[in-house]
């Protein structure tokens, strides 16, 4: 029993030191996360609400290591406003599993339409800089969950217009 409790704890310590640092080196490559099109900028319902679509080009593959179950990958728009001077609302989200075959780990694809809206609490998305961000969420088989995010200054922007459309 006691040599059975000593190799876990042995090899639990191990697992542990084996991780350190995999935020930092196990990181998706980024291609291309841009604006395609903006569809519509419209007041709906007493808030401002804007849909669009976006390309994107991403290789999972180099987040993925022994110890990784999947990836929830996500594109999040951020903004200020003069409520609130950070706004960041999730666009569009996949899972990735490490079970997955590697070709289906690289996103590549055009005109991707948003699943949720751009969508302000109030009127305040007009003429507003939005950056497009692509973040994730590494899951691990055992241990705890770490984020990640897209370098920021590889990050891209757009305006909105000042006018409705």
């Amino acid at each position: 029993v006691f040599f059975g409790l000593s190799a876990l704890l042995g090899f639990s310590v191990l697992a542990a030191i084996s991780k350190i640092g995999h935020a930092n080196r196990h990181v998706p490559n980024v291609k291309k996360l841009q604006l395609n099109k903006l569809k519509s900028l419209k007041a709906h319902g007493g808030v401002d609400r804007a849909l669009l679509s976006f390309d994107l080009n991403v290789d999972l593959n180099p987040a993925f290591h022994w110890n990784i179950k999947q990836l929830f990958v996500y594109v999040v728009a951020e903004y200020k406003s003069a409520k609130n001077p950070r706004n960041q609302i999730v666009l569009w989200d996949r899972i990735v599993e490490a079970s997955d075959p590697r070709e289906e780990r690289v996103i590549k694809q055009d005109n991707i339409f948003v699943k949720y809206a751009l969508v302000d609490q109030a009127r305040d998305l007009r003429g507003e800089e939005v950056t497009l961000q692509l973040m994730w969420d590494h899951m691990p088989l055992t241990g705890t969950l770490y984020m990640g995010e897209q370098d920021k200054s590889k990050a891209s922007k757009f305006s909105l217009p000042m006018q409705y459309r």
